[in-house]
């Protein structure tokens, strides 16, 4: 999986005040905290963060603060925005390391032609990525689904996609895409 470099500054516990000043001079507050470490508080830039959150790809983190030269490995867990100006508020970082598994959202990649557009029929997507689990060095960027056998009212389910060494996390009833019959074909059907 990708990394990606953020630059942070550690900061104190604050009131609200506080933290509106740090969001004023462009800053977000954020929180790292898990492997059994105590809870980090710090600001990144807001412009800095905008391309970790406003990509579909998912990314593992290299954090260092107050200009450390080793960063802290993390994934984002958890990200608050505001409900009218769409601005991020607020991040959790969650820390992960090479022994325990991580769970993170992977953008899925649809390939293929598949045969039930062909005869007529509508392909649909209803998600774009799904989370699943494994160590950091067996973690995907993507995960490719292959369409091209997809007949007309078939769909591909979350338990339908097998990746060797990563576990997929979300419900596996989800239904990641199909293909629908449509009136023509039916119509069509029915003439014969």
């Amino acid at each position: 999986m990708k990394h990606f470099e953020l630059k942070g500054t550690t900061r104190q516990v604050g009131n609200k005040a506080v933290i509106k000043a740090f969001r004023r001079e462009g800053l977000v507050p954020c929180n790292l905290y898990g492997l059994g470490m105590e809870n980090i508080l710090f600001t990144v830039n807001a412009k800095e963060l905008k391309a970790l959150t406003d990509t579909p790809n998912s990314y593992i983190v290299d954090l260092f603060l107050d200009g450390a030269k080793k960063g802290q490995t993390c994934v984002l867990h958890e990200l608050q925005w505001h409900p009218v100006t769409d601005e991020c508020l607020h991040v959790d970082f969650l820390a992960v390391g090479d022994k325990k598994p991580v769970t993170i959202s992977v953008p899925l990649v649809i390939e293929g032609h598949a045969k039930g557009v062909q005869q007529g029929g509508k392909f649909y997507q209803n998600v774009r990525s799904l989370k699943i689990s494994a160590l950091m060095k067996d973690l995907p960027d993507e995960l490719t689904i292959d369409i091209t056998s997809l007949g007309l009212d078939k769909r591909i389910k979350a338990s339908d996609v097998q990746v060797k060494n990563v576990t997929i996390v979300s419900d596996k009833d989800t239904i990641i895409c199909g293909v629908k019959t449509t009136r023509n074909v039916t119509a069509a059907a029915s003439e014969e």
